[in-house]
């Protein structure tokens, strides 16, 4: 019997859990294997990341891995290990294995878990041969991925990262092999926006997920709200962390793990952007605007202001409203 999936299915079949809206989605596909390999030119390589391959298959329990149908460019055996030319991100949606690298020891892959081969990593992975898994994949490079290795978005040393299940990362594989096998104009584009999705919110999840097993998020996010409520005013970073119950160095160090920015930086980061809605939609003067903000003088805002946007708050306030234009 097949089951076939539309855009009313959420509003037809109402499932208890995720686990069986994917078992439902893995049955309705019936085990088809969606693979397909794809070539570049000049202008793809330019704009800086092209895809090589995407697919998604099933691994039943007992079966060989890789599988017999597996393409010849990408066998393995998971004895020896192989190593890739290029990046390839593994979403795992059932089942558990392991994996390991040159740069990884031997850690287990469970349902949720992402895979990020690098190129010139030797690896080697599988799935546990009574469980089996279904594995989604996508295969790139380009000098956009290889930036973000070098800032260390991505690092060789954590190549797996716990995200749990999606519907909409597999949307995003789905829609990949989709736009692999139409290949319409411009499709090494269309892939390359779906690998940086993909990307981003792999390192999105994981890092949630991180701080939610910490369990900080709800105290950052109190935080972030303390700031914003108290934006007109001067809040110091040790009164905020006593108010969400934390230490002030524990709280200082997790806020700028998880914002990216130290407390009284994120704080005037909301008064910057604050200050150019006034500055663009109101007319208060720039010693006003610092009034109410809670500046400690017009200059210091004027000085904050210039530092961060590379202008002065009455020149943004020019070229937003218009006043520079040639008349």
């Amino acid at each position: 019997m097949k089951h076939y999936i539309n855009t009313s299915f959420k509003e037809d079949i109402r499932l208890n859990t995720i686990f069986e809206f994917i078992n439902l989605i893995l049955h309705s596909m019936n085990n088809e294997k969606h693979v397909k390999y794809l070539i570049t030119n000049e202008q793809d390589i330019n704009w800086g990341l092209t895809i090589n391959t995407a697919g998604h298959q099933n691994i039943e329990p007992g079966s060989k891995y890789p599988a017999g149908t597996h393409p010849m460019r990408y066998l393995f055996s998971t004895d020896k290990g192989r190593v890739l030319n290029e990046y390839q991100l593994i979403y795992i949606t059932r089942g558990e294995g392991y994996f390991i690298s040159s740069h990884q020891e031997k850690t287990e892959i469970n349902t949720g878990s992402m895979i990020l081969l690098f190129p010139g990593e030797w690896h080697t992975y599988q799935p546990d041969a009574e469980i089996g898994w279904y594995e989604y994949w996508i295969g790139f490079e380009g000098t956009n991925m290889d930036n973000r290795v070098a800032a260390g978005f991505f690092r060789k040393e954590k190549p797996v990262f716990n995200v749990g299940l999606h519907e909409m990362i597999m949307k995003c594989y789905k829609m990949a092999v989709q736009t692999a096998k139409e290949q319409k104009a411009g499709y090494q584009q269309m892939l390359a926006g779906i690998v940086n999705l993909l990307l981003g919110f792999t390192y999105s999840e994981n890092k949630q997920m991180t701080f939610e097993e910490m369990k900080v998020t709800d105290q950052i996010d109190k935080a972030k709200v303390i700031m914003y409520e108290n934006i007109n005013k001067e809040i110091s970073g040790e009164e905020i962390a006593k108010q969400v119950g934390m230490g002030y160095s524990w709280f200082r160090r997790i806020f700028k793990e998880y914002t990216g920015l130290a407390p009284s930086r994120y704080l005037q980061e909301l008064k910057i952007n604050k200050s150019k809605e006034l500055l663009t939609n109101t007319q208060l003067s720039c010693q006003e605007i610092a009034y109410e903000l809670g500046f400690e003088t017009s200059s210091y805002f004027n000085t904050a202001f210039k530092k961060r946007t590379g202008i002065t708050p009455s020149k943004y306030r020019e070229f937003t409203q218009g006043r520079n234009r040639e008349q």
